[in-house]
């Protein structure tokens, strides 16, 4: 499996016909990412919540390529409401099932407001605080993926992971909106993946952080390795 980071939360994982892109934030919308939603082509579409900053080119993205769209039941039937024609809308804990593997939402700890106006993208006044986050447990081409999403640490980490034993795990370090650093630490370790790559970080300025110190203290202190990406940068499992 290939894991390709496009900046922020956005990832692309992809074995053989099969591309998962989760929580689609280009460019320009993205001011980290290299590329655009014109030039991705999804087969699958995984979403943790609604903000802006994670789910901004979905719709557009999914309506051009045809990708199946997978988000708590809430935002999938947002974005049916949109035009997407291919959504499952499992809650938190179900599980949907496809011929390369499954996704399963988990718990997140954070909030979720659906885009409201262009000019207050986040404002639940504009837009809709709707349901609740999740995490995405990703099964493809023999490994388990974990995204947490955009959470802060909470204990149940170490549960999801003996549950369902994770490969890789994508988690947020930048703090602010998210766990920073040092509670990803801890997450790390709680989760016990061989893989750790950050997420979250450096995209906006109350989100830089010190990503060599993150990966000195998880390889420090956990049997866990970090890998650092750039967007556009891609890792194999």
């Amino acid at each position: 499996m290939e894991i390709k980071f496009h900046g922020h939360a956005c990832f692309e994982l992809s074995d053989g016909d099969t591309r998962i892109l989760t929580d689609p934030f280009l460019k320009p919308n993205n001011p980290a990412a290299v590329v655009s939603a014109d030039e991705v082509e999804p087969t699958h579409i995984a979403i943790t919540h609604g903000h802006a900053d994670h789910i901004a080119d979905a719709v557009g993205l999914a309506k051009r390529t045809g990708a199946h769209c997978i988000a708590m039941v809430e935002v999938a039937e947002w974005l049916a409401g949109q035009g997407v024609e291919s959504i499952s809308d499992p809650n938190l804990g179900g599980t949907i099932r496809f011929e390369w593997g499954w996704i399963k939402l988990v718990p997140a700890w954070h909030t979720n407001t659906l885009p409201g106006s262009a000019d207050a993208p986040y404002s639940a006044e504009h837009g809709i605080a709707i349901g609740i986050p999740a995490g995405l447990l990703i099964n493809l081409g023999g490994k388990t993926v974990y995204q947490t999403g955009d959470t802060c640490l909470f204990g149940d980490m170490k549960l999801i992971a003996e549950r369902n034993p994770v490969d890789v795990a994508l988690m947020p370090i930048g703090g602010h909106y998210t766990m920073d650093r040092h509670d990803a630490v801890v997450a790390a370790d709680f989760i016990g993946a061989k893989t750790v790559i950050p997420m979250h970080y450096d995209t906006f300025p109350p989100i830089e952080t010190d990503s060599d110190a993150f990966k000195a203290d998880v390889e420090s202190r956990t049997s866990s390795q970090v890998v650092l990406l750039k967007p556009g940068e891609t890792h194999s499992v």
